[in-house]
């Protein structure tokens, strides 16, 4: 696994948020925990792989909705919901403070204080995660990045201006 060191920080889906989408997920419907035999789902409240066994919920997020939420921003038409993978109990959170998820290739969305898309990038090499980071907060519109999977487009984490 490679290591990812950087100055920004990876924010996960914080615990009570969790909570809230146990109870009625972004599109409103309860989260069905199962255990997880094999393993190995992108965790978005901790920011790891699951192990095998752990109760985890596949649930819809609304990421940006979240956010605009809790800055005053209107996403307007880029609001979207996904499928996300938390834990299906407590979480202890994130161990460190490496970028987590970056050993395949992903797409980094970029969003202005507004909410509105900005542009992106395609980061297809672990060691050109933080310097493509470094590039978006580079622009000072950029107030919000998206780490997204590329082969399902599915929501990882957020990297804000910090």
């Amino acid at each position: 696994m490679t290591t990812i060191r950087t100055s920004h920080l990876a924010r996960p889906v914080p615990a009570p948020v969790v909570r809230e989408l146990l109870t009625a997920d972004d599109a409103g419907r309860p989260a069905v925990p199962v255990t997880d035999d094999e393993g190995g789902a992108p965790l978005r409240c901790c920011l790891r792989r699951s192990r095998p066994g752990e109760p985890i919920a596949l649930v819809s997020y609304a990421p940006l909705r979240r956010w605009a939420a809790e800055t005053g921003a209107d996403p307007g038409p880029y609001d979207e919901q996904g499928p996300v993978f938390v834990h299906a109990g407590e979480c202890a959170g994130p161990a460190g403070g490496d970028l987590p998820f970056t050993h395949a290739h992903r797409t980094l969305r970029r969003y202005s204080a507004g909410g509105r898309i900005l542009g992106g990038r395609l980061v297809e090499a672990p060691e050109d995660f933080a310097p493509a980071l470094d590039e978006a907060f580079a622009d000072p519109e950029v107030a919000l990045v998206h780490v997204r999977a590329v082969e399902y487009g599915c929501f990882l984490y957020e990297v804000r201006r910090g």
